[in-house]
């Protein structure tokens, strides 16, 4: 498989605080890598960066082949790179199949019925087909996560970033939402997925990658990187030599 985005000493600072420090790394086409890491690590900075809502102040972003540091994020979008965000933001007083269908023509330029087909296929593979015509305002927050996945899957997405996706949730509405990431995967989109529910992470990433201060510290098989002592003193509080 080939890599389909790349970061290369990507590097922003607001002032003396570096949410990117020289981050490199590469994701395969079909993969699923994991991000962890503290609070304020630089996790969500670092998808700022990738879909290109911000700019770095070195470093490049490559995606499928090419150099996108300078695109803007709607150009990135139209590429095939597309994300969630941590809090659901629908438009509230219009339904599911409405929403859908914004990120089906505006991100991936689709009209009339095609548009609506690919709406029905997402939300069915959302579990929200049963929703469609529910003002998003009135959905519960497992509901609202799903709609995040729809809209962002209706831009028919070569790279999914999904931040944060399961946090809130049940126990059991998470391996609900486990469950139908999973199946996005196995039909052949790439993931980046941050997130603070581990088990659920770890439930489906092959790869996972650990940021601290914006710096990649650790990268590796996801449960031996989970096990490393560096990863625990930073990440779960727990001394290396406890």
């Amino acid at each position: 498989m080939s890599s389909i985005l790349r970061l290369d000493n990507l590097c922003k600072a607001y002032g003396a605080v570096k949410v990117a420090d020289e981050q490199s790394y590469e994701v395969t086409e079909g993969e699923a890598l994991g991000v962890i890491g503290p609070n304020g690590a630089g996790k969500t900075s670092m998808f700022n960066l990738i879909t290109g809502t911000v700019s770095p102040d070195a470093g490049t972003v490559e995606f499928a082949g090419q150099d996108v540091t300078g695109w803007n994020a709607a150009k990135r979008s139209h590429s095939g790179i597309a994300r969630s965000f941590q809090v659901p933001q629908p438009f509230s007083h219009m339904t599911v199949f409405e929403n859908a269908m914004i990120a089906a023509t505006q991100s991936a330029g689709l009209h009339g019925h095609k548009a609506e087909r690919l709406c029905l296929e997402v939300l069915d593979q959302t579990e929200l087909l049963d929703k469609a015509n529910t003002l998003a305002g009135g959905l519960t927050l497992l509901g609202r996560k799903r709609l995040e996945l729809t809209r962002a899957l209706c831009a028919k997405p070569k790279l999914l970033l999904l931040d944060e996706i399961a946090g809130g949730l049940t126990e059991a509405e998470c391996r609900s939402l486990v469950q139908t990431i999973k199946d996005i995967h196995a039909s052949g989109v790439t993931i980046i997925w941050i997130e603070h529910v581990v088990h659920a992470l770890l439930a489906v990433v092959d790869r996972l990658i650990v940021i601290d201060f914006g710096k990649k510290i650790a990268e590796g098989e996801p449960h031996a990187i989970m096990d490393s002592p560096e990863v625990k003193e930073i990440y779960l509080g727990i001394e290396a030599d406890a």
